[in-house]
């Protein structure tokens, strides 16, 4: 069932970056600048824009696992360079885009690894933790391969088991990149609407890198288009899925419209500019 999205977004800010830069070097050429961002409660921000814009920089700023060179983040109102990593680790879950595959470990102990946050030193399981395990292999339809060895998954199964393990941590917040890379069309609709679900039944706050901008269209309430060092902040989807928007964002022409069943708006593209 595919998501209606929020007419506003009026949950409680869980995330917020101000004026956030990043640079590879001291002297280098930034590829973040000035991007500012509030996640709220219960809402789907989508992050979209061409490759190198720095999508992936930005979604590692945001979790705190690379300190940003100018600009601030927060979570829920900490500073998260302030909050222990532990700590962070039941506020934030992420998804990287790629990740390497621990071999030798199940499916449900690689979701398992998600309740690290949650079971102190020792590491042992309770019945709470394994039933919130449980409930995520379900959720992403991978509670039948539970037994098997992840590294004899196809790339799809291992990435719906990153998810799971996301899930499991049972966090506030929820940043993915690209997570339906890999997916086919079936599991892209359903990972979505997973997301979705528990924005909308849970009160999560999801950040989410898309690159098909029908999917964003789709499921995401407000859509952040990231250009290489330029300034940002999240739009309606209705201003970044819009012919010109497109074109200076995407360098693409194409035919964008408003779905008659109220569902978004809709995107093909056309052709590529000349060169500028």
């Amino acid at each position: 069932m595919l998501r209606s999205r929020a007419v506003s977004v009026t949950g409680s800010p869980v995330l917020e970056a101000v004026g956030v830069g990043y640079r590879y070097t001291p002297a280098g050429t930034g590829v973040l600048r000035d991007v500012s961002l509030t996640l709220h409660a219960g809402e789907v921000l989508g992050v979209v824009g061409p490759n190198g814009a720095g999508k992936s920089t930005l979604l590692r700023v945001l979790a705190g696992l690379v300190a940003p060179t100018s600009g601030d983040v927060r979570v829920m109102d900490e500073r998260i360079g302030d909050i222990p990593r532990a700590h962070l680790a039941r506020r934030v879950a992420y998804v990287p885009q790629r990740e390497r595959v621990p071999a030798g470990l199940t499916v449900e102990e690689v979701v398992s690894l998600g309740r690290a946050p949650h079971t102190g030193w020792f590491g042992v399981l309770s019945s709470r933790d394994r039933d919130a395990v449980r409930e995520a292999m379900r959720r992403c339809e991978v509670d039948a391969l539970a037994r098997r060895p992840i590294e004899t998954l196809s790339g799809g199964e291992q990435k719906r088991c990153f998810v799971a393990r996301a899930l499991a941590q049972e966090t506030p917040a929820l940043i993915l990149d690209e997570p339906v890379a890999h997916l086919d069309v079936e599991h892209q609709f359903a990972l979505c609407d997973l997301l979705a679900q528990g924005a909308r039944e849970r009160s999560l706050a999801v950040l989410v890198v898309l690159h098909d901008l029908n999917l964003a269209a789709q499921y995401c309430d407000r859509l952040l288009a990231l250009e290489r060092a330029r300034p940002a902040r999240p739009e309606p989807v209705r201003d970044v899925i819009e012919p010109g928007r497109v074109r200076e964002v995407f360098h693409v022409d194409c035919v964008t419209g408003t779905r008659p069943d109220g569902g978004g708006a809709w995107f093909v593209p056309v052709r590529i500019l000349p060169p500028r």
